[in-house]
């Protein structure tokens, strides 16, 4: 066999490990970058999800104080003029006790009761109540007198003066009673 000259290059096995290095490092760095870009668009994402939720959860807060402020509004304009009729309705009760067979007055009353009920105004029960200030206005305390069957117990209302009403849960006016010692 003939024996041949071969000339080889040097080649050196750290050279090749740094060409993969460089490789590999350049790799991760665009890697990081993409990480970095992806992380920052969740992270946008994330504010502006969080600012929508937060614009959203405003609004319904503001529909339903904008509404609440309606229903407060409305039940007050209610009550303002409800409030205009209790006088006629007073009127009315002095005349049928003046007058109790007078047919046009007792018609007139119902009409006024039936009124007040269907708008939601309540007359406020006194006579043989314990006071309750909420309610009641005593203008008047009495010696209950001693032949009196059975005997009231005291601060019970024995007269009332001027009734009171009710709109819904809120007193329009308290009565005016004469209450027992």
């Amino acid at each position: 066999m003939e024996e041949k000259d071969v000339k080889i290059d040097e080649v050196s096995v750290s050279d090749n490990a740094t060409d993969n290095k460089e490789q590999i490092s350049q790799s991760e760095q665009s890697d990081n970058t993409e990480i970095t870009e992806e992380e920052k668009l969740n992270a946008e994402i994330a504010d502006l999800t969080d600012k929508y939720l937060r614009l959203a959860a405003e609004l319904e807060n503001t529909r339903r104080r904008a509404s609440l402020d309606i229903e407060s509004s409305a039940r007050n304009r209610a009550m303002s003029v409800a409030k205009k009729f209790l006088p006629v309705m007073d009127a009315i009760e002095a005349a049928q006790k003046h007058s109790p067979e007078d047919e046009g007055i007792r018609s007139m009353a119902m009409a006024m009761n039936d009124a007040f009920t269907q708008i939601g105004i309540t007359k406020i029960e006194s006579i043989g109540q314990i006071l309750n200030p909420q309610f009641h206005n005593a203008i008047q305390v009495i010696e209950t007198p001693a032949d009196t069957n059975p005997k009231p117990a005291p601060n019970t209302i024995v007269e009332e003066l001027q009734p009171g009403y009710m709109f819904g849960d809120t007193v329009m006016r308290t009565a005016m009673v004469v209450v027992s010692k």
